[in-house]
This record gives structure tokens, sequence and C-alpha cells, in this order.
């Protein structure tokens, strides 16, 4: 995905094949999150912002990686979707083929919870650098930061969808548990979005 046109990737999108899907489009949110706050943080440097040098180039960093690290999920959440659309395919003309075909079923959609998960992850991280940078950053840009944390909203709550439907599949107790605890996080990070999208509307009200 990384080399693809957005007009492709779009067609892709809608088309009638099962990947690249939500969970792609997730990932997506949250790399154009990333980048939106490493925008702003780039925005944010110069004497007027001297005094805030070390932490704009640390948020600008870790953004940039962010970024990085989503589109990277992207593709490996359209892999593992593909993953379970191939096991529907496999055959089941025969008991033995039957069990192998369930077996393959419960395997890969447990796999394909595991990019959402780690999508909310990143999701948080960039909500918490927007977070850190609103009250520095250059307030011509401010906008994007709402923009930016509202992108990570899109992708962290798409991304529990994905993995509470998964979680069915997921027979190891610890790791349905731990998946479950990582979407719970969804409304907290919800929360805290509205705020510093409040924050920022009051800001350009002024």
């Amino acid at each position: 995905m990384r080399d693809e046109l957005i007009g492709v990737y779009l067609e892709r999108l809608a088309a009638r094949e099962p990947t690249p899907g939500g969970g792609a489009a997730a990932a997506l949110h949250a790399g154009q999150a990333a980048a939106l706050v490493a925008m702003v943080a780039r925005y944010t440097t110069g004497p007027k912002y001297a005094e805030h040098s070390e932490a704009v180039a640390r948020i600008t960093e870790r953004a940039d990686s962010l970024s990085e690290q989503a589109l990277g999920l992207a593709s490996a959440d359209e892999a593992a979707f593909g993953k379970v659309a191939s096991a529907y395919k496999l055959a089941r003309d025969t008991e033995e083929a039957k069990a192998a075909r369930s077996v393959a079923i419960a395997e890969a959609t447990a796999g394909a919870a595991q990019p959402p998960a780690e999508v909310i992850g990143v999701a948080q991280e960039i909500i918490e650098l927007a977070e850190t940078l609103l009250p520095i950053g250059n307030r011509n840009v401010i906008t994007d930061i709402a923009a930016a944390v509202e992108a990570a909203r899109a992708a962290a709550t798409t991304s529990r969808v994905n993995i509470e439907i998964n979680l069915g599949q997921v027979e190891d107790p610890e790791r349905r548990a731990e998946l479950q605890n990582i979407a719970v996080k969804v409304d907290t990070l919800s929360s805290s979005v509205e705020k510093i999208t409040a924050q920022v509307r009051e800001v350009i009200s002024q």
C-alpha cells in the first residue's frame, strides 16, 4: 500500500473484494493523524518557540515514527484479513476437510485481531502527543491538532469493532482478556479527543 496511488486504493476499497477493508482504513486514519501532528510540530519551530524546541523535536520524531508504523499496520491488516478470506474458501467436502477448515478459520480470525489492537495503541500515542503539543503549538495551524485527534479517534473506534468481531474465535482466555482490555481503552481515548477538540474550538473562537 505504501506506493499505491490514493485513487487506486479507493477503487480497491470500494470493490467487492474482502481486502482492503475497514481495518486498513482505520490504520490509514492513524497514519494521517500522526502526520498532522508532525506537521503542526514542524510549524512550531524557530525563535518564537525556542523554549519548547526539545519537546517539539521529540513530538516530531515520534509522530513520524507512528505514521510509518500505521502505514505498516494498514498492510498487515490487509494481509491478515486476506488469510481469513482464504480460510473460508478452503474445501469442506469431507469431515476431515471441514475440521481443517474450521481450525484455519479460527486461527486466521484470531490473528486478524492483532493489527487493530496495535492501531489502537498507535492512536493512543498520537492523542497523547497532540495533547502535549496543543498548549505550545503554532496557533496558525491549531485546527490541525483537532483534525489529528479526530482522525485518531476514527482509527481507534473502527479498530475496536474489528477486535470485537474477532473475539469469538480467540480461544486463549488470556489473549481474549488482553484484547478486551485494549478495546475498552477506546472510550477513554474518545473522551480525551472530545476535550482536545473543545479546547481547539475555544482557541479559534477567541
